[in-house]
């Protein structure tokens, strides 16, 4: 990506808009054989986005071409493997889940990718299925959706675990970009939404659980470890480049002798990238890239959970220059993940 984030943007658009041309990297997706999830979506709480997520043939093609999306990269949905409480059946998942997601790509290679679905519950057994999807399978990096259950519904861990620095080194390495993606907080953490579940997932509490979580690997150090390492947050970065002075201002009085090397906006613009997925928002989208840099801004729709046409319809209409269109719709992804299009 850009090694000068902000900097004004000189690319001359040569594609045809009227064609298929943007790439989008939170599309999420289920197979038959993925519908027993822990607390994952069912026919009967959500019957349209169950059959969309089901849809990876030629129907989900058709709306791509609609939305003029010539590219996505598919994850298995929240909350995926991050729920599942064993270890060694997290693992084994992960490993029929990859396979099938290959198959589907395989049908449609010019237009699907992959993001690998990892056994987080294993840092080990992340790490090695992480290298065998990029390695083997072809796929462009990961998507983990927050924090793990590890053992029961009620024990968790986040990701700055140090336990996690054998992925993290994996995903340097093999330069794959990790997609963190939120889920709802456990039960037992809910109280503040008690009486207000319509304030769960994405209307809030996804945003609240998802910062935090890129926060604490922040403030732990993962990426002075890992310099090289990049996630990528959705919804426009959970609301991170909006609070980052205020964050940086008080985490620098909190903490008057930090180790860390930069502040907290420094790894913004240096270690994450952001998307589009379910905000669609000019203004808002103008703003992160006015705060991050346009190279660190890309689009994406959320599909199911939001309309991929109302998204691509949206950012083809948006009051922004075609350099940044190009660039926030297709350039962007198109260096990080090195795709050949």
């Amino acid at each position: 990506m850009n090694s000068n984030p902000g900097q004004t943007v000189q690319q001359k658009p040569e594609l045809d808009f009227s064609k298929p041309w943007k790439v989008a990297f939170e599309e999420h997706f289920l197979t038959p054989s993925f519908c027993d999830l822990p607390s994952g979506i069912t026919a009967i709480s959500a019957p349209k986005v169950y059959q969309g997520l089901l849809e990876v043939g030629s129907g989900r093609i058709d709306l791509m071409d609609q939305a003029k999306i010539e590219y996505a990269i598919l994850s298995l949905n929240s909350p995926g493997l991050q729920a599942e409480a064993s270890g060694p059946i997290s693992a084994d998942k992960a490993i029929r889940s990859n396979n099938e997601l290959k198959q589907i790509v395989d049908a449609h290679p010019k237009r699907l990718g992959g993001f690998a679905a990892l056994p987080t519950q294993d840092p080990y057994a992340s790490a090695d299925e992480l290298e065998r999807a990029v390695e083997t399978l072809g796929f462009h990096g990961a998507l983990i959706n927050s924090f793990s259950n590890i053992g029961d519904s009620e024990t968790v861990k986040y990701l700055d675990d140090p336990s996690y620095d054998v992925l993290w080194e994996r995903a340097q390495a093999l330069r794959a970009p990790i997609y963190l993606h939120p889920r709802n907080p456990l039960a037992s953490q809910q109280v503040m939404f008690a009486g207000h579940p319509e304030l769960l997932a994405a209307t809030w509490a996804f945003l609240v659980e998802c910062s935090t979580h890129a926060l604490r690997m922040i403030t732990s150090g993962v990426f002075d470890r890992y310099p090289g390492l990049i996630i990528c947050l959705g919804h426009l970065g959970e609301a991170l480049p909006a609070y980052q002075w205020r964050i940086s201002k008080t985490y620098s009085q909190k903490v008057p002798q930090s180790t860390l090397k930069k502040d907290i906006y420094g790894y913004l613009k240096s270690n994450f990238v952001f998307t589009t997925s379910g905000f669609f928002d000019t203004r808002a989208m103008m703003n992160v890239a006015e705060t991050v840099g346009v190279d660190r801004v890309c689009f994406s729709s959320d599909h199911p959970w939001m309309s991929m046409l109302d998204g691509g319809d949206w950012f083809d209409r948006a009051q922004i220059s075609d350099e940044e269109r190009l660039r926030i719709g297709r350039t962007n992804a198109v260096e990080l993940f090195g795709l050949e299009l």
